[in-house]
């Protein structure tokens, strides 16, 4: 079986799924072109600073069918709560680019970037051009007592040239500020997931990231599915060291994957040894020491072997002596 087979909706991840900066990561447009063949595809994402439509925008560019009603965003999730804690047409303090400014107006609220204003709830998501003007102004609001809504909590997001901070990083300034936490909205907390299911009447869905502490993390809260692809944020050593709610359904090593058949992984326990066999890869766990037995022609197969033998022994990481050659 591939991982498609029983799906209904696949929401796909955008940065370091679909793209990294500008350019698409390869294989993924084609993968996602020929997944919608089979099931209805939409697109979940933690970009506070682009609206759907311009999302969408460049989605299609790259080669994919995408309109802005296939976009779940943090914004949209982060404005569902903030309409919850204040009253309709309240003054709100934006931190954050276009996506989340035009979710809020949309939401019928009145947008501020002023604490001068009195706004009645400060509501943050990354952007560019966040810089410390934008949260000195948060933190001088916050000391009012108002609600704190964020977007999501990445600490990190993957662009053309590498690895940048996310707003993980920048909510921790502000919190450090005000002593203090917003209520999150995005991914890994559930109730992004809850929307998105919602909102495409999804019953068995599937959700494909690159990171293990938001995608992962977040499909396993909303007991939806996930997929790992390795073309992000998280590679080898941290599906290893994945604790119990981090571990992924599947592990790709890109989204030609979604469409092959994944192979079972096949476990014996003998003797105290543990013997995990994926097609032609075998890794044995004795006690606290995995090795690799047979690398197999596949990396990602042995990967998922070890993977499987770590995952069942329910021990952590740091307390286990790892064949460097299952992660390398």
């Amino acid at each position: 079986m591939t991982p498609l087979d029983g799906t209904d909706v696949l929401f796909a991840d955008l940065d370091g799924v679909i793209y990294t900066g500008d350019n698409a990561v390869p294989f993924a447009v084609e993968s996602l072109n020929a997944a919608a063949k089979l099931v209805r595809l939409a697109y979940i994402t933690n970009n506070a600073s682009r609206t759907p439509t311009a999302i969408a925008e460049h989605l299609n560019k790259l080669g994919l069918t995408v309109t802005a009603d296939d976009i779940v965003s943090s914004p949209q999730a982060a404005v569902k709560i903030l309409a919850t804690l204040v009253d309709p047409g309240s003054t709100i303090l934006v931190i954050g680019g276009e996506g989340l400014i035009s979710e809020v107006v949309n939401a019928g609220f009145v947008v501020t970037d002023s604490a001068d204003d009195e706004p009645a709830a400060v509501i943050q998501g990354f952007a560019p051009t966040v810089g410390w003007v934008h949260l000195a102004e948060a933190s001088f609001a916050l000391h009012r007592g108002i609600p704190w809504v964020a977007t999501n909590t990445d600490w990190t997001i993957p662009v053309a040239r590498g690895v940048a901070p996310g707003n993980g990083t920048l909510v921790s300034a502000v919190h450090l500020a005000v002593g203090r936490l917003p209520v999150f909205a995005g991914k890994p907390e559930k109730a992004i997931f809850d929307y998105a299911a919602e909102r495409f009447d999804a019953s068995n869905a599937l959700v494909i990231g690159d990171r293990l502490d938001t995608d992962i993390l977040g499909a396993n809260r909303a007991g939806m599915r996930s997929a790992l692809v390795l073309t992000g944020i998280d590679g080898p050593k941290q599906v290893l060291a994945a604790s119990e709610d981090h571990q992924p359904t599947y592990i790709l090593s890109d989204l030609r994957e979604l469409s092959q058949p994944y192979p079972e992984a096949v476990v014996v326990e003998k003797n105290g040894v543990t013997t995990v066999t994926v097609r032609k890869s075998v890794v044995t766990m004795s006690g606290n020491v995995v090795r690799m037995k047979k690398r197999g022609s596949s990396s990602i197969d042995l990967l998922r072997a070890g993977a499987t033998a770590i995952y069942r022994s329910g021990l952590r990481i740091y307390g286990l002596d790892v064949d460097p050659a299952i992660y390398s």
